[in-house]
């Protein structure tokens, strides 16, 4: 029996609201999944303003299957035009009678058809609201983002980190190939295009160049991706004939490394579990765990794993790896920092700190892609030489 799509969507959605998993991790692998990624993650993204509206049509807040049918419900309505009210309404409505207790399809169907009969005034006080509000976003990251940017540049950005993200294909790069990326249409299931069995292609945003380009390998020469997964700069690096090892210590990040490698045809790859008792290289690549703030389109959760402290403590993790992979680096060689984060704790920052630590270390060049400018994710490259 096929499962219904609302349903799957609310089950992520109560999991997620409970575990904070990847709500990738979540999504079925059958023929609904790009529907139940597109309402899952719109859930996600537009949370904050779910609840301030959902908010004046329950009693007492829900908990469990209700609150999260009720997201679903109303992250349809409110935010996906393509999906007709009435089924956005029905098809909740039945997956609600599917929970244990029957009245949860009752509230469903009650709530739904009141946010249908309001819509122009919840509008109304959507738009009144706070762009933090309105936009779904903590308020100290919005706060930090208009100090920043200013109040209207921080709304947009917001505003953009609302859309569905574009999905772009890296093929290797050739000599009469400027433009090596390629945009694909939304919906599209990249397993069906051709070339993806063959390894012909990966899946990347433009705005990771910057790292790649940084690096400037030649061919033969000794690489270490010291944070390789899922190994999107460690293909780059390979297909332009570096001899690459790459290392990463979470066993499920490492198992989707290895196929993501063999896949390409990139099999003769080293992956490693950890830096110890490695030799020196020519180059090597510090792509750094950080807060996603520049890929907030692709990871709608993420915003709401953010917070100062858990700031402070990826600062410390990004220059405890840093520190270590410096001492890879042979004298006269180069060290590439990135990360997709737009927090300049995260990258400058963290540079300018590395650098006062390491004086045998000198900056080249920094690399960086403002969404708002770009039209790609957020991303940050700096390249360190080591001096001879």
């Amino acid at each position: 029996m096929k499962q219904n799509s609302r349903r799957t969507a609310a089950f992520i959605i109560a999991r997620w609201l409970i575990t904070k998993e990847f709500p990738s991790n979540l999504l079925p692998q059958d023929g609904d999944r790009a529907f139940v990624q597109d309402l899952v993650y719109t859930t996600i993204r537009r949370l904050r303003a779910l609840r301030f509206i959902l908010g004046d049509y329950v009693k007492t807040w829900p908990k469990g299957e209700l609150e999260a049918l009720l997201y679903v419900g109303a992250a349809q309505i409110l935010y996906m035009p393509s999906v007709p009210d009435f089924a956005a309404v029905n098809e909740t409505v039945e997956a609600a009678k599917h929970a244990a207790n029957p009245s949860i399809a009752r509230v469903t169907n009650a709530v739904l058809r009141n946010l249908l009969r309001h819509r122009a005034e919840i509008e109304a006080k959507l738009a009144a609201a706070t762009p933090e509000t309105r936009e779904s976003f903590p308020s100290a990251l919005a706060r930090r983002w208009v100090a920043r940017y200013g109040k209207e540049n921080a709304a947009h950005l917001m505003a953009l980190f609302n859309e569905p993200a574009e999905t772009y294909l890296a093929r290797r790069p050739t000599a009469t190939d400027s433009e090596p990326f390629e945009k694909v249409p939304r919906g599209t299931r990249i397993e069906d295009l051709p070339g993806y069995a063959e390894g012909a292609f990966i899946v990347q945003d433009p705005a990771t160049r910057g790292a790649v380009e940084l690096m400037q390998v030649a061919p033969g020469e000794s690489v270490l991706d010291a944070c390789a997964a899922p190994g999107g700069k460690t293909v780059q690096l390979f297909w332009r004939g570096a001899q690459v090892m790459a290392c990463e210590v979470n066993p499920a990040r490492r198992s989707r490394l290895t196929a993501n490698l063999v896949r390409v045809g990139a099999g003769d790859v080293k992956v490693v579990p950890a830096l110890e008792g490695l030799g020196g290289f020519d180059k090597v690549l510090v792509d750094a765990p950080c807060s996603n703030t520049g890929v907030l389109r692709r990871r709608p959760d993420a915003r709401w794993n953010w917070s100062q402290d858990k700031l402070a403590a990826l600062v410390k993790l990004q220059a405890t790896i840093l520190d270590r992979a410096a001492a890879f680096v042979v004298p006269g060689g180069r060290l590439v920092y990135s990360t997709c984060s737009l927090e300049p704790e995260e990258n400058e920052e963290q540079v300018a700190d590395f650098l006062a630590r390491h004086p045998d270390f000198a900056l080249v060049e920094e690399k960086s892609s403002n969404p708002l400018e770009t039209g790609f994710d957020g991303a940050y490259a700096a390249a360190l030489a080591r001096r001879s």
